[in-house]
């Protein structure tokens, strides 16, 4: 069973685990209120494997920059883990706390683990409950710190790339990361993590632009 899970890869995981934990939700009940829960595993297969379970780091980047309050970011790992690093604007909850935690079925939810299964639990459980705008971090923090706290131009981009990369240097800066140019682009360094205090959300072009009137003023 171990063997089948890691040739399915991420995604092939957890549309499996929507089907475990879909008949789990039958036959154990729903673990909110102790009441047997219906649970469409099909439809939970099919957004795992059409990615509407996800929210892309860069999306959620935007979010926060932009100083959005119309969503829940939640981190489900430890609070020791919690403590060294999370997100700006995470709240700390664990799986086992869900069911007390106060959500409200119409709010838009991310949850976020260090790589993402234990959030794929948490997706799970909520979407049992009917909180029907819940979604996955993709990559989990692993995906955060890779794509935008140290993001990474590796060798031999093209222009395309190297001009997408402008960007991502302003939003690693944002948020107390460093970007950096050559090796792979999937190598994560290991340096310390940055600081929470965050600076007013101001957009990555506004900053930009800003500093080109500065420069142009003197």
């Amino acid at each position: 069973m171990k063997n089948f899970l890691t040739l399915l890869g991420l995604r092939g995981r957890l549309a499996a685990m929507a089907i475990v934990f879909g008949a789990l939700a039958i036959v154990a009940g729903d673990p909110y209120t102790g009441a047997h829960a219906s649970v469409d595993t099909r439809q939970l297969a099919l957004d795992v494997f059409e990615e509407k379970d996800h929210t892309s780091t860069e999306q959620l980047a935007g979010w926060i920059i932009e100083g959005r309050n119309d969503f829940r970011l939640l981190d489900v790992r430890t609070e020791q883990e919690y403590a060294a690093y999370h997100i700006p604007g995470a709240e700390l909850v664990t799986i086992a706390g869900l069911a007390e935690y106060p959500l409200r079925r119409n709010e838009k939810i991310v949850l976020y683990s260090e790589e993402g299964i234990h959030a794929a639990q948490a997706w799970f459980l909520l979407r049992a409950k009917e909180f029907s705008g819940t979604t996955i971090l993709r990559g989990g923090l692993e995906g955060w710190k890779a794509t935008i706290l140290f993001p990474r131009l590796p060798d031999g981009a093209g222009a395309e790339e190297k001009a997408a990369f402008e960007r991502k240097k302003l939003v690693s800066a944002f948020f107390g990361g460093s970007a950096s140019v050559g090796g792979t682009a999937s190598a994560t360094p290991s340096v310390e993590m940055p600081k929470l205090a965050m600076p007013v959300p101001k957009s990555p072009a506004a900053q930009q632009s800003g500093a080109k009137k500065k420069k142009e003023g003197c």
